[in-house]
């Protein structure tokens, strides 16, 4: 290419030769609408989890810091302290402890700019949420079943799920990590966030079912009934399905599929920011 074309090739259009614009198409519209509803319920879920994550430093770590496991004694965690019980008071406190750790980084974990531009921070804060994640299931499971909690027998196999899940899952993220399979570790860490969050979608889903039918279905004082029955399943059940719907609607639905999971996530950020809310000033908020 001579000099001359290369001029006339960067010269502006005259209204004889005008360019023909072209307008976002509905394909791209949706896309954004699907982007911009899964990062409003994230920004939600984060701000409820970080309420969450001030509750149990306030409420259970600080006392225990300051006084011991036998502080435990006082809250209102079921056995959450048995004198004379070494192991299983250790391993209440080690469950709360990597409990707020769970809550207070794991969000980090997913946030695109912490990711790219501190990758070293994202790779340690990694290994720290996968382990403390996974001892949080495994403490878990020996509090249901060795130590004893309330509910019955469908609430402690739903539970137990959770934690295989919690383990399954952080296996799977850190194994796509370290063959560099970024696309499915992504995938997987977010399905480990969910997981994680089981605990914390119980209580939302739980006042939400409060504040819309004043507790149908559930007997508070000892923590039982067939709503409850079904809780312990769906509270991690329920966001892992959202979650595939959502990467089909995003990877291989038209428009107008994007629109309507679009529409879904708005639905469910507003169901998630009132039962954050409700959580908050029953449950958190008085205890902090």
């Amino acid at each position: 290419m001579n000099v001359t074309n290369l001029v006339v090739k960067n010269m502006p259009q005259h209204d004889s030769a005008k360019k023909v614009e072209t307008k976002p198409s509905l394909g791209f519209s949706a896309t954004a609408a699907l982007k911009n509803a899964a990062e409003l319920w994230f920004l939600t879920a984060v701000a409820g989890q970080w309420v969450f994550f001030l509750y149990i430093a306030a409420y259970y770590i600080s006392p225990t810091l300051r006084e011991g496991a036998g502080a435990l004694a006082g809250t209102h965690l079921p056995k959450s302290y048995i004198p004379g019980d070494v192991i299983g008071n250790m391993a209440v406190v080690a469950h709360l402890f990597l409990a707020a750790v769970v809550m207070g980084t794991g969000p980090l974990q997913l946030v695109p700019q912490i990711r790219n531009r501190f990758g070293i921070f994202h790779r340690w804060n990694g290994r720290l949420y996968i382990i403390a994640a996974c001892i949080t299931g495994i403490s878990g499971l020996y509090m249901v079943w060795i130590r004893g909690s309330v509910g019955g027998m469908v609430q402690h196999i739903g539970i137990s799920l959770n934690a295989v899940l919690i383990i399954a899952c952080s296996v799977m993220a850190l194994r796509h990590a370290l063959v560099r399979d970024i696309r499915r570790h992504r995938r997987w860490a977010l399905r480990l966030f969910l997981v994680v969050a089981g605990v914390w979608f119980a209580r939302l889903g739980l006042w939400f079912w409060v504040y819309l039918t004043g507790g149908a279905g559930v007997d508070l004082r000892t923590f039982t009934g067939p709503f409850l029955n079904i809780l312990n399943f769906a509270q991690y059940l329920v966001p892992l399905a959202v979650l595939e719907i959502f990467f089909y609607a995003r990877d291989h639905a038209g428009a107008y599929g994007r629109f309507a999971m679009a529409a879904a996530l708005l639905m469910l950020t507003f169901a998630t920011a009132i039962g954050i809310q409700q959580a908050s000033v029953r449950l958190w908020l008085p205890r902090i």
